[in-house]
């Protein structure tokens, strides 16, 4: 059974977990779903079993993983899941969200089995990035779901979390707030005197949405918050509020070259 699994990715933690789940699993294609954003047609994956790997944001989808998920056809699929990669808790609710879309899609085909895995956060406007020692704990634990998870996979087994009422009431109050402001959320960037003009924030973007104007990185406001260009810039250059002197964070397996290969795609 072939297997096409489509993810979404900022500084590698979704990429990680969607190269584990293909290794394990077999007879496997990875697509980065940002390749096919501008497409505006319904998408039929040309496999018999399709994932969707994708990370939490504000106990909800990424609003471009939001959109791409509107335009698949699964009707024709015998098998689909997803993987949610979180820094903390609500992946039940993306699960559920995501569920809803595809059931009121061009396919009106549901999830087959549902699964989050905890891995490190790396929304620098919020928080820090953990100590290495936890970094490291996490990502065993991670590799360890995937593990399981690829197993399940492999089984065809029918699995989806339990209903959070706590993290719905979280997906209800804050995930449309986030949804309406995220395209011009980069306003809140900004580039000081280390930029060496090296071109990276261009690249390692999934979506685009940067360019260099005299040497500098300029955003246009079609941002998805995956904090790439600020955790990946070689020199701390860009910044938002409260960024300065928090540690960046990226997969360790992942490098910037993965990163900006699969952003090319």
């Amino acid at each position: 059974m072939k297997t096409l699994i489509y993810y979404f990715t900022g500084t590698g933690n979704s990429l990680a977990v969607a190269q584990g789940l293909c290794r394990r699993i077999g007879n496997c294609e990875l697509l980065p779903l940002a390749s096919l954003a501008e497409n505006p047609t319904p998408i039929v994956p040309d496999a018999e079993r399709v994932g969707i790997v994708s990370p939490l944001y504000f106990f909800g989808l990424p609003a471009i993983v939001s959109d791409f998920t509107r335009r698949l056809d699964l009707s024709r699929t015998a098998y689909v899941f997803s993987v949610i990669t979180m820094g903390g808790s609500g992946g039940s609710a993306a699960l559920r969200q995501l569920e809803g879309i595809l059931v009121n899609g061009p396919g009106m085909r549901g999830l087959d089995a549902g699964f989050s895995i905890r891995m490190p956060g790396n929304y620098i406007l919020m928080y820090d990035s953990a100590g290495q020692e936890r970094i490291e704990r996490t990502l065993q634990a991670a590799d360890r779901s995937v593990d399981e998870i690829a197993d399940k996979v492999r089984s065809g087994v029918g699995e989806m979390p339990g209903w959070s009422p706590f993290a719905a009431l979280i997906h209800h109050l804050m995930y449309p707030r986030f949804v309406k402001g995220v395209h011009d959320a980069d306003r809140k960037f900004a580039v000081d005197d280390r930029c060496t003009s090296c071109n990276t924030c261009v690249e390692v973007c999934p979506v685009g949405n940067i360019r260099l104007d005299n040497g500098r990185p300029v955003w246009l406001h079609r941002c998805e918050q995956c904090m790439a260009c600020i955790q990946l810039c070689p020199t701390n250059a860009i910044q938002a509020k409260k960024t300065e002197g928090r540690r960046r964070y990226r997969h360790p397996e992942i490098g910037v070259g993965i990163l900006k290969e699969q952003a090319r795609r």
